[in-house]
Formats: C-alpha cells, structure tokens, sequence
C-alpha cells in the first residue's frame, strides 16, 4: 500500500523581524503552515518573538536569527548559514528617520538611506541570485508610496524607498523568467509604533494585519505590486501627475 507523505511546509525569512508589520506577517504565515524564520540585530529580542509566535500559533515551527540590515559584508555568511534556503522573503527592515535632522547632518541621512536602500538591495541581490539558481522563490519587498514622488516632508526616506522600488522591479525583469516571483508592497499609512502619534487619517491607514493579509494573498496570487489601500493607488496617481511647476508651490 502506498501511503501519500504529507506536503513538505513551505519557509519564509522576515528580514526586519521585530517590526510590528512584521511580526503581523510572520503570524499571517505561521498560521497558513509555514515555517518561520525571524531575523534581527538583537538575537534576544528576536528569540522572544520567536517563542511568542511559536504559543499563539502551536506546532508551528519557528526559528531566530541575528542579521544587521548595516552589516554588509556579513550577508553572504549569514545566507550561507541558514539550514535551508527558504521559499520566500520578506523584507521589512526600514527606518523612517527625521527629514528635519537628515536635511543638516550627514550621519542621519546616512543611516536613513542605508536602512532603506542599501542594505537591503543588497542583500535581496544575493537571495535573488541563489533563488535564481534553484529555479524558485519569492522575494516580498515593503517599500512605501513616499517613493512615488519626493516631497519636501519626507525626501530622503521617500528617495532611498524610490531606491528599493526601482531595485525590485528590476529584479521581477530579470528573474521572471526563471521561476521567482517579486512583490513590491506599498502600504500607505500604517498603525504601527513607527507613526505613533501621528495623526493619521482613518481611510488611508491600514492596520499591521490587515497588511499581513493582503501579503499573503499577494504572494498566492503573484502579484506585482500592491497598494494595500486601493485609495492610495488613486492618491499618488493625482500627485504623480502634478506639472512640476505648480508641485514646487505645494507644501506636501
């Protein structure tokens, strides 16, 4: 008699693992039956919410790492140590950073723009090329509509998340051919610590798992790129349209 082995569970990597659009996702994931693996700069905080997860969501199986988005020159050893090459990424590390401070020193802008762009395009670069080699894979990148069009509250962020939309969509040209699947996310405004205390308006905020879901049926349905409020489509269609000479008079 022949018996089926059961289906093999799929893995996702969250880059960024201790965010909370993060942590939405990873159990978004869990609960749909895949493994987990959550990465951070602070192992012991990454374990904690990996053992959290691991209690809301029994039997599940998942998994801490340590990556510094900033440390670059560790990315290919950090691939290399991974038990397995997982079936997907997530890419949620990213920093909002200060427009006001980033406009007069250096160092904040810098950490801004590496946090954005740098550190993951790079990073993303080499999953892309070892998923590439297997034939499979799926690559989610949270960028964000501030890359839509650089406004003066918030161009540096705005540009370095331009940076990682142009990068991903380069990487859905070269890999679509070969088996692996790029998603650019673009959430508009979200619930998280990271706006706390802004005011934020109700119709265009999404909360982290609302997000998480929408994820996840991005990545069932291969989508390319989402705006997680469809309003926000809209929204930054109109600004994109805006003739330069009259945006110059707009305080966005």
């Amino acid at each position: 008699m022949n018996l089926a082995l059961p289906p093999e569970k799929k893995s996702l990597l969250v880059v960024g693992g201790t965010s909370d659009i993060a942590k939405a996702t990873a159990l978004t994931f869990a609960e749909k039956g895949w493994n987990v693996t959550i990465s951070g700069r602070e192992l012991p905080v990454a374990r904690a919410e990996a053992a959290n997860l691991e209690l809301r969501v029994p039997g599940s199986v998942i998994t801490a790492v340590a990556l510094d988005i900033l440390d670059t020159a560790s990315f290919a050893p950090f691939l290399d140590s991974l038990p397995v090459l997982p079936d997907a990424v997530l890419l949620a590390v990213g920093l909002l950073g200060d427009q006001a401070l980033a406009e007069r020193h250096i160092d904040h802008a810098t950490l801004v723009m590496r946090s954005n762009f740098e550190g993951p395009c790079l990073l993303l670069g080499l999953m892309a090329s070892r998923f590439q080699d297997r034939g499979s894979g799926t690559i989610i990148g949270i960028s964000s509509v501030a890359g839509d069009r650089g406004r003066a509250s918030n161009y540096v962020y705005g540009a370095a998340k331009a940076g990682l939309s142009a990068f991903l969509s380069g990487l859905r040209n070269r890999l679509a051919a070969r088996g692996v699947h790029v998603l650019t996310v673009k959430p508009g405004f979200v619930r998280t610590k990271m706006t706390a205390g802004m005011a934020l308006p109700a119709a265009l905020t999404a909360e982290p798992r609302e997000l998480a879901v929408a994820i996840y049926s991005a990545v069932e349905k291969r989508r390319n790129v989402i705006y997680v409020r469809p309003a926000w489509w809209l929204v930054m269609m109109i600004i994109r349209s805006i003739p330069e000479g009259l945006f110059k008079k707009l305080r966005l």
